[in-house]
């Protein structure tokens, strides 16, 4: 994801510019919140802006590409003309300030995460404490993501996520219901629940897990009508969390549940504390527990301990069709975490052509999946819309990463943010078409 916003004051004019994920992008909306209560004003380009801030990510060897090429662009702009400023902050940042510092000198000043109050400070804004969980929405105002917690405590072998966000800390629930609430009050209607473990929930904070807990106070807020749970770690999953999933009507059908990869060997390399007939069962449980379920995943191919037998049998576990959304990475070797220690055996070429050949398995279930959609009638959400044509979502779909329903429409107009019922007419491996019925 790779987001722009920006912000104006008495002089103060900040562009900012979040890299990475979700997660990334609440942080960089609280910024903004701050700024714009400071009396600054938002922009989306960097011309109208005096100062910059790189909100980066640091996850992958792409991701930093991205943050360094970003931050390299920002000091082009800051030499054009007198008087303007960058700061970077974020996850590239926290893991590598003092090498940024040395290398990209020309920046103004490296923050780094979980941490925005120095960086308001800087600009020059108070920082207002009780604005905390107060957001400056980017994304369409009738969705949001809600954070409910940060960092992460599993000890996966190949995730630099500890070392740049620290160990997990849960949000206090009341917090999470009050930011909940603030955000309804906007207009949002659904909520897309996130962290770096969200089945990790409470237990830090409370002793026990208490994801079930939190999603039914959620599910009490009336004018929220989806609520989506991503980033659901496998290990020690709280099958609570399935009644909650029978009992919360807002509580849309769908568990973003990242299992990274199924061969028992390769699991235990990634220490990922589970194992495929644990996986298995599990999802198993989940497809049984909740009616209607759509499970994404993402995996990793290429892991130093995935040879050519446990990618055959990864290709052969996703041939038989569990996940209804699918994202493949390619293995980057971090410094600093424990697969360091392998190496990085298998080539780019390799690593390529494994993520290819589970794209194209999944690719035919996407297929398969939406074509049995068609002629049937379905609740959409409008995201946005471009001359008559608006594009949507059905609760099995997550914002930016599933489907999109495309809908023409040249003499009704629809609305975005508003749900609408609407028969499939044709679908393809991604995209689904229909007409508004109702």
């Amino acid at each position: 994801m790779h987001t722009k916003n920006n912000i104006q004051s008495n002089g103060l004019r900040v562009n900012v510019i979040s890299l990475g994920c979700s997660k990334n992008l609440v942080d960089s909306e609280e910024l903004m919140a701050q700024l714009r209560h400071g009396n600054a004003t938002l922009t989306d380009e960097s011309d109208d802006a005096n100062v910059v801030v790189i909100n980066t990510c640091g996850f992958i060897e792409a991701a930093k590409e991205e943050s360094v090429n970003t931050i390299l662009s920002a000091v082009r702009w800051k030499h054009e003309r007198a008087g303007r400023k960058v700061y970077v902050m974020g996850c590239l940042s926290e893991r590598y300030r003092g090498d940024l510092s040395n290398e990209i000198p020309e920046v103004d000043g490296y923050f780094g995460s979980n941490n925005i109050q120095p960086v308001v400070e800087q600009l020059g804004v108070d920082y207002k404490r009780d604005l905390l969980g107060e957001r400056y929405l980017t994304t369409p105002k009738h969705f949001a993501y809600l954070k409910i917690s940060e960092g992460c405590d599993n000890p996966c072998s190949f995730c630099s996520i500890p070392l740049m966000r620290g160990g997990h800390k849960s949000k206090p629930m009341e917090q999470i219901v009050k930011e909940a609430k603030q955000l309804a009050s906007l207009g949002v209607n659904e909520l897309i629940i996130i962290g770096q473990d969200t089945t990790y929930y409470g237990l830090d904070l409370y002793g026990k897990r208490r994801l079930a807990e939190l999603l039914y106070a959620l599910g009490e807020i009336d004018s929220i009508k989806w609520i989506r749970l991503m980033y659901a770690y496998p290990a020690k999953f709280p099958l609570d969390v399935i009644d909650a999933f029978k009992e919360v009507p807002s509580l849309v059908p769908y568990i973003d549940i990242p299992v990274q990869h199924i061969a028992t060997p390769v699991l235990r390399s990634m220490r990922r504390g589970i194992s495929r007939e644990s996986t298995v069962d599990l999802l198993h449980r989940l497809r049984d527990g909740i009616p209607d379920l759509t499970l994404r995943s993402t995996l990793i191919v290429g892991y130093p301990a995935e040879g050519d037998a446990e990618f055959d049998e990864l290709a052969e576990f996703i041939e038989e069709g569990y996940f209804h959304r699918l994202g493949v990475f390619t293995y980057s070797q971090e410094e600093d975490t424990v697969a360091h220690l392998l190496g990085d055996p298998v080539s780019p070429e390799e690593k390529e052509r494994r993520r290819a050949k589970i794209m194209e398995i999944q690719q035919n279930h996407s297929f398969n999946r939406n074509q049995d959609l068609v002629d049937s009638v379905v609740d959409v959400l409008i995201d946005e819309q471009d001359n008559g044509t608006y594009y949507g979502r059905t609760m099995w779909d997550a914002p930016e990463v599933d489907n999109q329903v495309i809908i023409e429409s040249p003499d009704r107009k629809l609305h975005t943010g508003r749900f609408y019922k609407v028969r499939i007419t044709d679908a393809m491996e991604y995209d689904i078409f229909g007409d508004v019925v109702g």
